[in-house]
């Protein structure tokens, strides 16, 4: 069993950390509100630090899972940080959806160090994260780093795999929200069409969900859209700063996003209209309602 420090104990962090307990590993955990880090070794035992310095002490494996560039750079590289404390050929796995920039930036920082990097960014959401069924997207320059991370990183993922060198994981995160964005506005559409035509949405799904329409989405939120609930998943905040790296990175290779585009502006309104915290599938309120 590893000696890890998980730093970041989110909806998705939390649970995350979690798992590596039940598998037997010692964890020590860190939070920049102090009081989550508490709450979490009530849960789980093991034992929480007061600075991610402090947390990665002795650490092999140190997981982080915050919030964006800014976020990453402050925990891993600012006064206190992780990547100055680390013991030379400890492993850096950040899960933290960022941009490549910040990814091929610490990978340069731990090399410096004798440290290894995976920029790892996950999906599945919270209920992948407490159920331990999370895709996690890799990028590391040293594939041996790589297999050592992925595996602890399984301990709550049902899918862990290198695309390429540090960066290749956020840029294939890109990808995945780039897919949902556009196929979560086609199932609002979808299911707002089928309200005004008189359908019962439940049984319009549970037909078309055997065909070629079939996705995840329709599966998980379809429903939930239909009645209005919107406390189920990914907050589109959070969603709209996943699009805007996307909608950047676009721009400096030079790849065109229309649709991506389009469905960030429709969120937008959906934040103007408050709510920032609803889970992406409140793209169907802006059909339902003028």
């Amino acid at each position: 069993m590893a000696r890890i420090a998980f730093l970041g104990l989110g909806v998705m962090g939390g649970p995350m950390a979690g798992h590596l307990a039940k598998a037997g590993h010692e964890v020590t955990v860190y939070n920049r509100t102090a009081s989550r880090a508490l709450a979490w070794v009530g849960t789980y035992g093991h034992q929480a630090s007061p600075t991610p310095a402090e947390a990665v002490e002795g650490a092999e494996f140190v997981m982080m899972c915050v919030g964006n560039d800014d976020d990453v750079r402050s925990v891993a590289l600012g006064p206190g940080g992780a990547v100055a404390a680390m013991e030379r050929g400890a492993i850096l796995i950040d899960h933290t959806t960022a941009s490549a920039d910040v990814a091929r930036e610490l990978a340069a920082a731990c090399a410096e160090r004798g440290l290894g990097f995976v920029d790892a960014p996950i999906s599945g959401g919270q209920a992948g994260a407490e159920n331990g069924q999370l895709t996690v997207m890799c990028g590391a320059d040293v594939p041996e780093v790589f297999d050592s991370a992925r595996e602890v990183v399984m301990a709550y993922a049902k899918e862990c795999r290198r695309l390429g060198n540090a960066g290749a994981g956020q840029t294939t995160k890109m990808v995945n929200q780039i897919c949902i964005a556009g196929l979560v506005q086609g199932l609002a559409e979808g299911v707002a069409f089928a309200q005004r035509a008189g359908l019962d949405v439940d049984e319009v799904v549970e037909t078309i969900g055997k065909g070629a329409a079939a996705s995840w989405q329709m599966d998980n939120r379809a429903r939930t859209m239909a009645a209005g609930e919107f406390e189920h998943g990914f907050a589109v905040e959070w969603m709209r700063k996943d699009l805007a790296i996307c909608l950047a990175e676009a721009e400096r290779i030079g790849a065109r996003l229309p649709v991506t585009a389009l469905v960030d502006q429709f969120y937008k309104q959906v934040v103007d209209r408050g709510g920032s915290r609803w889970d992406t599938s409140s793209l169907v309120q802006l059909l339902q309602q003028p």
